[in-house]
């Protein structure tokens, strides 16, 4: 799949892809209090404190824009902010998938982990990024043909970010949203973010194949993370599930980018014809520098196309938060030393 076969769709009005950009002058105050802050890390219960008060200076009417993104179940599943405060300077992008060791400042790890607190509690996975709250996006040398977010070679499937948990169910830990902020775009411009919603895949589909789909019919590969930490790469599948579930005019929906194993004839033939659905429906964006992109991780699933790297601290550069509306209902996973990260 390429990013030619996507068709370009314009559906900035619509219910289910939004779009804000802050003033300048709340660009530049939040900014400002965010560049003399330290690395989040070092404290960050205290770090998602400050970045509250910090933000509660949005205007109120985005402010409420980005609330109710968080809460509410009619509110749009993708919603890009931009205009936000950019680093002064920023080091080479990294090239092995982990930190910039010579950052200086931590403006867009404020505007990541301002932005997730809007939303709820930012988390991390032991297998994802060690475990960090903060992950650098990044194509990685020898992972560019992979179904992670290493990759760049080949388009990345549309996917929900999903968990791997000993239940068998990978889609009840996983991380309720997204927050995807831009350091770096690619220089081509041909590196794009694509987002559908499941209410509008829904009404691409046959009622056959939503009912099929709506069944225990596919079973989901792991992350690629977990995969290659645990099990050499090999599949870690899921127990039977149904990729589209709950209200009709609500839907949820996980896909797993490392693979969707459909166990009949008829579920493959589904499956291929929620594909279709997710192309036809997508909103594509191109992330650059002062644009975040809030993502609900349970009402749609996203994409990426693939892109040149050249690994020469040049390439594209993303910052990602998961994010809970709760930490309450996984504390089974939760580890001994640090409370916002599981296994």
């Amino acid at each position: 799949m390429t990013t030619q076969t996507l068709r370009s769709v314009d559906r900035d009005t619509a219910p289910t892809f939004a779009r804000l950009a802050l003033p300048d002058a709340v660009r530049d105050a939040i900014g400002a209090a965010l560049s003399v802050l330290p690395d989040p890390a070092a404290d960050i219960d205290r770090s998602m404190t400050r970045y509250h008060r910090i933000f509660a200076g949005l205007p109120l009417e985005q402010l409420q824009r980005i609330l109710d993104f968080g809460r509410h179940i009619d509110t749009p599943g993708a919603t890009l902010v931009s205009n936000l405060p950019v680093e002064e300077t920023l080091p080479l992008t990294p090239v092995d998938g982990g930190p910039a060791r010579d950052k200086r400042g931590f403006v867009a790890e404020g505007v990541l982990l301002g932005l997730a607190g809007l939303l709820g509690e930012p988390i991390g996975v032991l297998t994802e990024k060690d475990g960090r709250l903060v992950h650098d996006v990044v194509p990685v040398p020898g992972g560019e043909r992979t179904q992670t977010n290493q990759g760049s070679a080949v388009f990345l499937n549309f996917h929900s970010d999903i968990t791997y948990d000993p239940t068998g169910r990978y889609d009840i830990a996983n991380p309720d949203f997204l927050v995807l902020n831009c350091l770096r775009g690619d220089r081509s411009g041909a590196a794009a973010t694509h987002y559908a919603d499941a209410r509008d895949i829904c009404g691409q589909l046959t009622d056959g194949a939503l009912e099929t789909l709506r069944s225990p019919l596919f079973r989901l590969n792991a992350p690629g993370s977990y995969t290659r930490s645990a099990a050499g790469g090999g599949q870690v599948l899921s127990d039977p599930v149904p990729v589209i579930s709950g209200a009709v005019d609500y839907p949820e929906i996980a896909i797993s980018a490392n693979g969707v194993h459909p166990l009949t004839r008829g579920a493959a033939t589904a499956f291929g014809e929620l594909q279709d659905a997710c192309r036809a429906t997508a909103h594509t964006v191109c992330l650059e520098p002062g644009q975040a992109l809030l993502v609900n991780n349970r009402k749609g699933v996203h994409a990426r196309s693939e892109f040149v790297a050249r690994h020469d601290g040049r390439d594209r550069w993303l910052q990602r938060a998961y994010v809970r509306r709760s930490l309450w209902n996984i504390r089974y996973r939760v580890t001994p030393g640090d409370r916002r990260v599981h296994y």
